[in-house]
């Protein structure tokens, strides 16, 4: 049994010896307390308000054993009486998987009888009612409730999973060790003075919890073990577990007759003793957190291999970060943090929960689970430690998205956050960020859409292809280095493709005048860029849609254009009806004859084509805003030039019309449109074709001679020319 091992342990002290046996109370007065509350009630604010899962009662405890020792330390500065009992200040836990049974011992401060009835009794003394009221007061109220930290709920946790707990304990104050017990259920709780000389402590407390039948796989050592790495690791005070070990020897074995027997002839030879190696088996205590967290020490004394290892061995990452930030944030609210941006981004991570930032409060593991609470979704990628001080310490899920010191530091994380990726951006070594904006980029994208607060921290990290940088990408600052000074806004044009936007007609002019346009070709770009809508006090303008300014507006001359093709505009209005809001002479081209815009609320082409492949658009809207596309024509164009006068002289040629029809179609698929009947768009232009090329090759019908298949074939024209006879000329002779 691990109690007997326990005892014949030596490097065991008498304040380690188990409690795995019931308390003899039969020799000592027994003090009894009722409860004030409702044991029920106070079970189910425990089970259903605080916590979320059974595992974390040994955090609570692990916790209070940690408080106890921290406030021993305290107070001896002032009173170094306290520490007379030359005593390590340590936690031990001990686990009995054959009884069910589990000991946490240390060697803190310790209770007095008084206090322990005060500390045992918080709950219950104030009521349940009370304290589900002050609960709810402080949450509607948006502060922090220092009442869920008190020692009184982290206590009753160990009833998540125990039917019985003792606790023994001996403050240095006293000259006396007190035992408290109480049971799940019942309605009060006993008190009395130890009096057995074996279970005396020299100072601090004991707990021994009673594990229900089916909780009693707490008591695993391995369960034990990995809790308490799990939530405790980084607690400043060592925690020992018990555990078994293990050591390989050599024992001598028995020689088999029959060997002995063939050996028996070479009595002079010397016999040789045969071993073998068994394992031997042994209890002992075994140090199973770390020494002092990472993010406690000073970064000056952290190497990179250092951070690089404990991302590794924390998140489970076979690559070193791109980048870390380790930092202290002091004032309203105090914490420490050591972020990451991993080298490689997990599959779908944007669509699934994220466990990249891990809390820990006073060094105590709380929980990975925060869906958008300290970091907003679009940053899930950044993995990371936080530590507060400040947090309440058994604080479950809900309350945390209720803490106004969460909101503080998810403010001051998603700031430090863009300081490293923009540190990234600015590194000497380029490749580094182009990996990170090839995993990272959609991120940054969706922020723009959902954190408008963060804009002009995400802007300078976007990064885009453009009209004068088609195979490297460059950054908005770029941009507006690179920008003429005529220039107003920062133009941009969105496309399915890159191909597709360096051969849209609406950059003829902008080429022209050389003037950078952003190539958009990512299906969050143009949503993105959107949402930004300015830059550095420059606008974004999207240059397939209407009111195009260029900044080189002549009005006298657009006047007098406007009245010499006022007609022709009115013409082709009339033919193409609702298809178009209006037509207008465009200030955008000068090699095609026209283009197909949207107006200037409306989608544009790549938005509507974005649209038409979601299954659950609305059509409706679709339609809506389909029908403000603006006809914009080029007049210094030849096919322009003679519509405008077939506009004049006869506007009923259906010639005429069939050639606007035509040039409204080819606009549709110049302008990334999609035409609504393509079939009708085709047999336009086949027949087209056709008449263009009726008799164009074909040599004239009286001509044409067709043989028969059994007369030979000679040449057309045969007779048309005589053969000249050329006789050869030697070289170096002149003919």
């Amino acid at each position: 049994m691990v109690e007997t091992n326990l005892q014949n342990s030596i490097i065991v002290s008498k304040r380690y010896e188990s409690t795995t046996a019931a308390v003899d109370t039969s020799n000592a007065q027994l003090e009894k307390f009722e409860y004030q509350a409702e044991v029920s009630r106070l079970m189910d604010l425990i089970v259903h308000s605080l916590y979320s899962n059974k595992e974390v009662f040994l955090r609570e405890l692990v916790s209070n054993a940690s408080d106890a020792l921290d406030k021993l330390r305290f107070l001896s500065v002032t009173e170094p009486e306290l520490l007379k009992e030359a005593v390590d200040l340590d936690i031990r836990i001990q686990a009995d998987k054959d009884n069910g049974i589990i000991t946490i011992t240390d060697t803190g401060i310790g209770m007095t009888k008084e206090e322990l009835v005060d500390s045992l009794g918080t709950i219950a003394h104030s009521g349940t009612a009370k304290f589900l009221k002050a609960l709810k007061e402080s949450q509607e109220a948006g502060s922090d409730s220092n009442l869920i930290g008190q020692f009184g709920v982290g206590f009753y946790s160990s009833f998540l999973v125990s039917d019985k707990v003792v606790v023994s304990t001996k403050s240095p104050k006293s000259d006396k060790q007190y035992v408290w017990e109480g049971e799940a259920g019942a309605s009060s709780f006993t008190i009395r003075e130890e009096t057995d000389p074996d279970k005396l402590l020299p100072r601090g407390t004991r707990l021994t919890l009673y594990l229900k039948r089916d909780d009693k796989e707490f008591a695993h050592p391995e369960k034990i073990q990995k809790l308490v790495k799990n939530y405790s690791q980084f607690v400043s005070f060592p925690i020992y577990t018990w555990q078994e070990k293990g050591y390989t020897k050599e024992v001598e074995v028995d020689e088999d007759p029959a060997e002995a027997k063939e050996g028996g002839d070479d009595s002079k030879a010397e016999k040789k003793k045969k071993t073998k190696k068994v394992i031997e088996r042994y209890w002992d205590w075994e140090l199973t957190n770390e020494t002092q967290p990472i993010w406690l020490r000073n970064p000056k004394d952290v190497t990179t291999e250092e951070y690089n290892d404990f991302f590794k061995k924390t998140f489970n990452e076979y690559l070193d970060p791109l980048a870390s930030s380790h930092f202290t944030t002091e004032g309203e609210v105090e914490f420490r943090s050591i972020l990451y941006v991993p080298a490689v981004k997990k599959d779908d991570m944007i669509d699934r929960k994220t466990k990249n930032i891990r809390l820990y409060v006073k060094r105590v593991f709380i929980s990975d689970d925060f869906d958008g609470e300290l970091f907003p979704r679009y940053l899930s990628f950044v993995k990371g430690v936080v530590d507060s001080n400040d947090l309440p310490l058994n604080v479950s899920r809900e309350i945390l998205q209720e803490s106004r010191i969460v909101r503080i530091m998810r403010k001051r994380l998603v700031r430090k956050a863009f300081d490293m990726i923009l540190g990234i951006s600015l590194s000497e070594n380029k490749d580094d960020y182009d990996k990170f904006w090839e995993n990272y980029g959609k991120f940054l994208k969706l922020g723009c859409m959902e954190d408008q607060a963060n804009h002009k921290r995400i802007a300078p990290l976007l990064r885009f292809f453009s009209s004068q940088s088609e195979e490297q990408l460059i950054s908005l600052d770029e941009y507006v280095e690179n920008m003429k000074p005529e220039q107003k806004d920062i133009y941009y044009i969105a496309a399915d493709s890159l191909t597709s936007a360096q051969n849209a007609p609406f950059l003829e002019r902008l080429v022209e005048k050389d003037f950078e346009v952003l190539f958009l070709v990512d299906p969050m770009d143009e949503v993105a860029i959107q949402n930004l809508k300015s830059y550095k006090e420059k606008n974004f303008v999207d240059i397939s849609k209407e009111d195009l300014d260029l900044g080189d507006k002549n009005e006298e001359k657009e006047k007098e254009v406007k009245q010499e093709f006022s007609q022709t505009c009115e013409w082709i209005k009339k033919r193409l009806g609702e298809k178009v809001a209006r037509v207008d002479i465009s200030n955008r081209l000068s090699t095609s004859p026209c283009v197909l815009v949207t107006g200037k609320f409306g989608w544009s082409a790549n938005m509507e084509r974005l649209m038409r492949a979601q299954t659950m658009g609305d059509p409706s809207s679709l339609e809506f805003m389909k029908s403000r596309r603006v006809f914009e024509i080029n007049p210094e164009h030849p096919i322009i030039k003679n519509l405008s006068v077939a506009s004049k002289t006869c506007p009923d040629d259906p010639e005429a019309l069939r050639a606007v029809d035509l040039l409204f179609e080819t606009a549709l698929i110049s302008s990334g449109f999609t035409p609504d009947n393509p079939k009708e768009l085709s047999g336009k232009i086949y027949e087209m074709m056709g008449t263009a090329f009726s008799g164009k090759w074909a040599p004239a019908a009286a001509e044409v001679y067709q043989p028969q298949p059994s007369q030979p074939v000679e040449p057309q024209y045969a007779n048309a020319f005589e053969a000249e006879v050329v006789e050869p000329v030697e070289a170096g002779r002149q003919k």
